[in-house]
């Protein structure tokens, strides 16, 4: 099952108690080069929540392991309580692959002890990358849509019960080789805008929205102009060298 179902398993049993600080999760996405990327994922589920129902929390942090597993990645427990996710990528297309199914959302609701469905609400999240060639380099937008603002709960008269920030604290980070640009969005980067490592603290109360640019150096470029470069030096030494011999054969006569 999903990571996002269980999420909000996980906080709507926070909800009803009124506890706080549930779920801690750290999402970040880092570039090591043009074809070598992870995904790493940090989650610790709050004693708040494995004291209430122990089962729930464990069989979450279950499947978030087996969820890595079947896109390619691996998973580490820390603790009883906390869990590290690991998913390689070697291009921008692997990305949005692996990074979109891992969140994809099951179509059916899972079902509770009772034998009922449970409605759980609706999480908005998907990932884009676009990546640019120019020879050399390679230039990489990606962008970032995820909405939490229905895991608010709401009473019947319409008032907040539970505000979302308490229950969920989620952190996005992106680190690259030569560093990024934050072009625009929703969520402000916690410090700066442009560098080689990137964060933000993501917002429950709206819908959250980033834009970054960055560069990568490509080593296949790279090493066709260090190749062709080669070529022509290796032809020019041997015009020079030709040249050299023709002007000296008369003279040896």
């Amino acid at each position: 099952m999903p990571l996002k179902r269980w999420v909000s398993i996980a906080l709507i049993f926070c909800a009803c108690l009124g506890l706080s600080g549930c779920v801690r999760y750290e999402l970040g996405i880092h570039y090591f080069s043009q074809t070598r990327g992870e995904i790493v994922q940090q989650i610790r589920v709050g004693e708040s929540v494995t004291s209430f129902n122990e089962a729930i929390a464990r069989t979450w942090l279950q499947t978030l392991e087996k969820q890595a597993k079947a896109v390619g990645g691996s998973a580490r427990r820390r603790s009883a309580e906390e869990l590290t996710v690991r998913i390689p990528f070697h291009n921008g297309a692997e990305l949005n692959e692996r990074f979109n199914h891992f969140f994809a959302v099951l179509a059916e609701p899972p079902a509770v002890d009772s034998g009922d469905t449970l409605p759980l609400p609706e999480i908005s999240s998907h990932l884009g990358v676009q990546e640019q060639n120019f020879l050399l380099v390679q230039r990489n937008h990606l962008s970032y849509d995820l909405d939490l603002r229905s895991l608010r709960v709401i009473a019947p008269g319409g008032n907040v019960l539970v505000k979302p920030s308490t229950l969920l604290e989620l952190d996005f980070s992106l680190d690259t080789p030569w560093g990024g640009a934050v072009q625009s969005g929703s969520v402000l980067p916690r410090g700066a805008t442009q560098g080689r490592h990137l964060e933000w603290r993501f917002t429950t109360a709206d819908t959250n929205h980033l834009e970054v640019v960055f560069w990568v150096p490509s080593p296949l470029g790279i090493g066709t102009v260090v190749i062709v470069g080669l070529m022509l030096l290796g032809s020019a030494l041997k015009a020079l060298l030709l040249n050299r011999s023709a002007t000296q054969s008369p003279e040896g006569l």
